[in-house]
């Protein structure tokens, strides 16, 4: 299982992905919750919450966290410290939570049980495997220090009210260089499978208000960020990831 999740590891960015074969037998039985467009556009809104939900989990994991930690390394694994404070004090694996809610978002927005639970047995099996390799590396580099803080750290879902302040203060610059990608691409996954699915139900394309409104600002925020990157330093903080 160690050697799985160190493969699966390497991959973990883009093996989800295969996923999304199944939303199309999922789209084949897409309708309207409960029937009613309003009920599902209510229900459209609680998805993108849920989904934002992650993203914020994960904004709160990159903001505190120092350099060579909490990394996108695919090749191996990368520790020059253990993280023990803010959201790794409440749960061991605070992006993969994150992960689990944004992926949530356009799976819920199916309306489909059968493919929620799918979904959330994958995950379990296939986070099981790479946090089992990851786990296994730390343990071998930090020893009683890793040990002592696993014993009384969840595993995924945090314990909420025991959050323990990072040494490190809160970056805003690097919480927006990291994770805009993320934001864009629950924007872009929320807009694509709705506008599929209002066309299902209508039988022609549909260009819903609702998602060509959040993919037009979405797509402005991406971009403008997106140049600050790529052309300044201003978001570049030294010391953090």
């Amino acid at each position: 299982m160690q050697l799985q999740g160190q493969w699966l590891f390497r991959w973990r960015s883009y093996l989800p992905l295969l996923f999304f074969s199944l939303f199309i037998p999922a789209f084949g039985e897409f309708q309207y919750l409960f029937g009613s467009y309003t009920a599902n556009m209510i229900g459209n809104v609680f998805c993108l919450f849920i989904g934002l939900l992650g993203l914020f989990v994960r904004c709160l994991v990159i903001g505190y966290v120092p350099v060579n930690t909490s990394g996108r390394n695919t090749k191996e694994q990368v520790a020059d410290s253990l993280n023990t404070s803010g959201m790794y004090s409440m749960t061991r694996n605070p992006l993969y939570l994150g992960n689990f809610l944004m992926w949530s978002a356009p799976i819920l927005l199916l309306y489909h049980e059968w493919l929620y639970l799918i979904y959330t047995l994958a995950f379990i099996l296939y986070y099981e495997r790479i946090t089992m390799a990851e786990e296994k590396f730390l343990a071998e580099k930090f020893g009683a220090i890793y040990y002592d803080w696993s014993v009384k750290t969840p595993f995924l879902f945090p314990r909420f009210f025991r959050w323990y302040k990072p040494e490190l203060a809160f970056s805003f610059k690097t919480v927006i260089r990291r994770e805009y990608h993320g934001f864009y691409g629950l924007i872009a996954a929320m807009t694509t499978l709705g506008t599929i699915g209002e066309s299902v139900i209508h039988r022609q394309f549909i260009l819903d208000p609702f998602w060509i409104g959040l993919f037009i600002v979405g797509t402005v925020i991406y971009f403008i960020i997106r140049i600050f990157v790529k052309t300044t330093r201003l978001l570049k903080v030294e010391g953090r990831p």
